[in-house]
């Protein structure tokens, strides 16, 4: 079945599923509401042992689990993007990096999305937020399956006002569908008129199922924070942007609850890769993991991660199994009752996982590549390394009110670690455990046959060019 046959039977099933869905909220499939914050660290939320104050994500955790190992494809924006909606590896749909305006390259038509993935169940569709997976109109999200966009095509720091490179970006343009209703709009309002936008979602489709993603540009930088939480979370603007945040999912949580959907509706929490540490105190916290943003070392690829459906997801859960991004896909496609693309994906079905009927994670091993470049391969407890170089502050302070500092450039050797024992990568136990290197080297030895490698010159056979 290509594309075009996939969405053609979308669109039959959701005229046929619509027409007995009025009025039977127990015989629809759940609403699914993902927010995904932009450069948020693993340690900045309460629940993850932040001392900014995060009361509304905190209830989020408390009423259901918390991941305390889960992962982004890769620590960047597009790259991470494009995992979560099509739930392959980067990689295999083409997409590394982050997307420049105008960029040739963007989320193929090929590739099913999310959003396509859910039109065959006869869900209402909607981002509010950032999309960066393309701003040429072919690329835009209402190309891909939504409904509704309202947004900044990608990163909020791609604008005349960069620190460093102010002239290689235009005006910023705030889309309304694929109109350009703004350019150069008040960043401070962006999470206000995120959140505004979910809440009317949802009470417009409350009596249909409806995928709500609100990709949040903040925290990433440049940061900017409404006038009603300036200077009141006591932890400087990276504080009051995270407790806006915050704030935002209390009013789709509030939403949920005001119109019964608590009991249908499954909510996801994630951020989209660790914090961008040159930026010092406008960047997040990895809460003691190595690195950040931009890295395979466990600060850049490790997340926050709470998911929420009550009656169907024990409360007060932790989960310490490996998961990442691209298991959501076919996570909710099995949630859905919706068929999978017939092309490769990468993720797994972790429902089992995610409600605690299983402590173990279906999928083998997960691969961290940097670019083309396959880094690092987790395996159980076990992240094993392989040579390759990457940006540190090399343990000097990040920068000053938004301008960030430079990094060093520097290498690691194949190294292995014990993350259930040393989760901030610090002794190399390679020389110890011979045979987990050499079983880990062949998992990755086969990833690099279906991905490819830059570092081995190898081409992937599976990769998809974008």
């Amino acid at each position: 079945m290509n594309r075009r046959e996939f969405l053609a039977l979308a669109g039959l099933t959701a005229i046929s599923g619509c027409a007995s869905m009025p009025g039977h909220q127990a015989s629809r499939p759940p609403n699914i509401v993902i927010i995904y914050a932009d450069d948020q660290g693993y340690g900045d939320l309460g629940c993850y042992g932040s001392q900014i104050r995060t009361p509304n994500i905190d209830r989020l955790a408390a009423e259901g689990v918390r991941f305390t190992d889960f992962y982004v494809a890769q620590a960047v924006c597009s790259a991470s993007r494009a995992a979560l909606l099509t739930g392959c590896y980067p990689n295999r749909v083409g997409i590394l990096g982050a997307l420049g305006p105008g960029s040739k390259v963007g989320i193929a038509d090929r590739e099913v999305t999310l959003a396509e993935l859910l039109k065959q169940k006869g869900y209402a569709t909607a981002i509010f937020g950032k999309w960066h997976l393309g701003d040429r109109p072919e690329f835009l999200p209402t190309r891909h399956g939504f409904d509704e966009y309202f947004g900044l095509p990608y990163s909020n720091d791609m604008w005349p006002k960069h620190p460093s490179n102010p002239k290689a970006y235009p005006p910023l343009p705030l889309y309304d569908g694929e109109t350009v209703v703004q350019t150069m709009p008040d960043q401070a309002q962006l999470t206000t008129w995120y959140t505004e936008r979910a809440v009317n979602f949802i009470e417009r489709n409350r009596n249909r199922p409806f995928f709500l993603y609100v990709p949040h540009n903040m925290p990433h930088v440049p940061l900017f924070v409404s006038e009603k939480f300036a200077g009141k979370s006591g932890q400087g603007i990276y504080g009051d942007v995270t407790q806006e945040i915050d704030w935002s999912v209390g009013q789709i949580l509030a939403a949920l609850r005001k119109h019964n959907l608590d009991e249908n509706s499954l909510v996801i929490y994630a951020s989209d890769n660790g914090p961008w540490l040159p930026y010092g105190d406008h960047a997040g916290s990895s809460g003691g993991l190595r690195e950040g943003k931009g890295s395979t070392w466990e600060g850049g690829v490790r997340v926050p991660c709470i998911m929420r459906w009550k009656g169907r997801i024990e409360p007060r859960r932790v989960c310490s199994a490996p998961a990442m991004t691209i298991d959501l896909f076919p996570t909710i496609a099995g949630l859905a009752g919706a068929a999978l693309p017939d092309h490769p994906i990468d993720g797994r079905d972790i429902w089992d996982l995610v409600s605690g009927k299983t402590q173990t994670s279906p999928q083998e091993a997960y691969y961290f590549y940097w670019g083309q470049h396959l880094q690092a391969v987790r395996s159980g407890k076990w992240k094993l390394h392989f040579p390759h170089g990457y940006q540190t502050l090399a343990g000097k302070p990040g920068g000053t009110g938004g301008a960030p500092v430079k990094t060093e450039a520097t290498n690691t050797e194949l190294a292995l670690f014990d993350l259930e024992n040393d989760r901030a990568e610090k002794t190399n136990v390679a020389d110890r455990h011979p045979q987990v290197v050499a079983r880990l080297a062949a998992l990755a030895d086969r990833m690099r046959e279906e991905l490819g490698d830059s570092a081995t010159k190898q081409d992937g056979r599976g990769v998809r060019k974008a």
